[in-house]
């Protein structure tokens, strides 16, 4: 017997039209270029990043409706902290005794899934003087440009905020 089951995350079709739709709206609204072959390559890169979010499983994780309501909040967060990282970098920087201080810290994810791990390592990377290294089970290893910025990453406020976008 022939199973329709075929795609890696098992997506199902009403998801993956809505990824389809939010990836087209979001690349209309952004690029303002309305040109026949510019909306011809925007279609076809919105249809391939669906087929390869597909085949990479992304349907398979659960996101709850909280996670999206909570999801700008979150987003609203972590730029402020994005932008508080780069003034300090920009201080670092141009301050004449180049106060550096490369510190390596490991950081648990306790409680997260693999999507919240990924947030939150993406999310620490974004930050200008913080790098992750690596993620391996549920430690992140994270380079940090200053002893400051270490310690600030091991208040916990970055895993406290990803957990409470409902990602465990």
């Amino acid at each position: 017997m022939y199973h329709s089951n075929r795609q890696r995350g098992n997506g199902k079709v009403l998801h993956i039209a809505a990824l389809l739709a939010v990836l087209l709206v979001s690349w209309v609204l952004w690029s303002g270029l309305y040109k026949p072959l510019l909306l011809g390559l925007g279609v076809f890169s919105c249809v391939l990043s669906t087929y390869l979010a597909t085949r990479m499983g992304f349907f398979r994780h659960k996101f709850p409706l909280r996670t999206l309501v909570r999801l700008p909040g979150y987003c609203w967060w972590l730029l402020g902290e994005v932008v508080k990282s780069s003034l300090d970098v920009a201080r670092v920087v141009l301050s004449p005794s180049l106060a550096i201080s490369p510190t390596v810290v490991e950081l648990g994810s306790d409680g997260l899934n693999d999507v919240g791990k990924v947030i939150l390592g993406n999310s620490i990377t974004l930050s200008p003087g913080t790098v992750t290294i690596d993620l391996h089970k549920d430690t992140l290893l994270v380079h940090c440009l200053t002893k400051e910025s270490a310690q600030a990453l091991q208040d916990h406020e970055a895993q406290r905020r990803v957990t409470r976008l409902g990602l465990h």
